[in-house]
């Protein structure tokens, strides 16, 4: 069943596609933004046993946001976003999510470095909806890292709120490409490489930035003895504090489930709940195109599509919501 707001975001697809079509669309120049590279000596001194939890008494919500191209040109797209918590307690898992449709104007790299902000923004938002559900010391997870403000990240006043609710917020990261040990190799392999303890911390990497929006401490955690698998993890400057140990050892109650690889329960569930099927999606991209075809600008934005998705069909894949990526050069 479409909602209301995928409703009117379709409506507003064939706003601006009849606007594209009529006047083309004015050269941007924004440049492609990348998470600035962090250089460490590795220092064993650093690495800390985190200590084993069977079970934590206290929730933990956690937020992931999903994006799947529905239609897209040289110079527009058409993107399905799917925002999505999972509130953790126990073994109650209580979840919601948020679906839009959002119609882009530019290159790609320009369309990436705005998804990438809508993104921030929509598990921003669901974030903040859910804390009220939280109590002092509860969890707040994040996928990615602790950037805030500016659109260059998580809405500066979801990190307000938790700092005044005293709330644990963490953010982890999938992978850390910007963490490069002295000799430029991969920093979080090296770690994994000088580690003796089954479950630790190394902390920190970095310390926080909050003038140049990094809000957290950078750390590397492994919470599964038995997973190959560890994470960046950022605490934010708040908890720092504290002991550490005592901030990131809950999280090992939650990272055994053999699903998950070593990762935090409410996060592999909040990104497993963001997927979206392909009947789903197959649907929405036919009602962009029955539109289309009403507004009278299907044929030209059809031919749009065929000039950027030759390589697409030489590789047998006929919508672009079947790619792995959402753009790729």
């Amino acid at each position: 069943m479409m909602t209301e707001s995928v409703s009117s975001d379709l409506s507003k697809a064939v706003n601006t596609l009849s606007i594209y079509v009529e006047k083309g669309v004015l050269p941007r120049h924004a440049e492609e933004k990348q998470e600035p590279l962090f250089r460490s000596k590795s220092d064993a001194s650093k690495l800390k046993s985190l200590k084993k939890l069977s079970y934590h008494d206290g929730k933990f919500v956690a937020v992931d946001c999903s994006t799947k191209t529905l239609r897209r040109a040289n110079n527009w797209g058409i993107y399905f976003l799917r925002a999505t918590y999972a509130l953790v307690e126990g073994r109650t898992v209580d979840w919601g999510f948020n679906e839009r449709i959002q119609t882009l104007l530019g290159p790609a790299y320009v369309r990436r470095n705005l998804l990438r902000n809508l993104r921030f923004e929509a598990e921003s938002e669901l974030a903040l909806g859910q804390i009220r559900k939280l109590d002092s010391d509860d969890y707040v997870l994040l996928d990615g890292a602790s950037y805030f403000g500016e659109k260059t990240g998580f809405h500066i006043s979801l990190f307000e709120e938790c700092k005044k609710k005293t709330l644990n917020l963490l953010t982890l990261s999938k992978q850390s490409p910007s963490l490069h040990d002295e000799c430029g190799r991969d920093f979080q392999a090296t770690i994994q490489t000088i580690a003796q303890q089954p479950i630790w911390l190394y902390h920190p990497v970095a310390k926080a930035r909050p003038a140049e929006h990094l809000y957290g401490d950078i750390s590397i955690i492994k919470l599964c003895s038995e997973s190959s698998w560890a994470f960046r993890c950022d605490i934010m400057e708040y908890l720092t504090s504290h002991d550490i140990v005592d901030v990131i050892s809950p999280l090992t109650a939650l990272a055994e489930d053999p699903r998950c690889l070593g990762y935090p329960v409410p996060l592999w569930l909040a990104h497993d709940f963001s997927a979206t099927s392909n009947a789903k999606l197959l649907h929405y991209y036919e009602q962009v195109e029955k539109l289309l075809k009403q507004s009278g600008l299907y044929d030209r934005l059809i031919k749009e599509e065929l000039a950027c998705s030759f390589a697409d069909e030489l590789h047998g894949i006929r919508y672009p919501f079947e790619r792995e990526w959402i753009e790729y050069g």
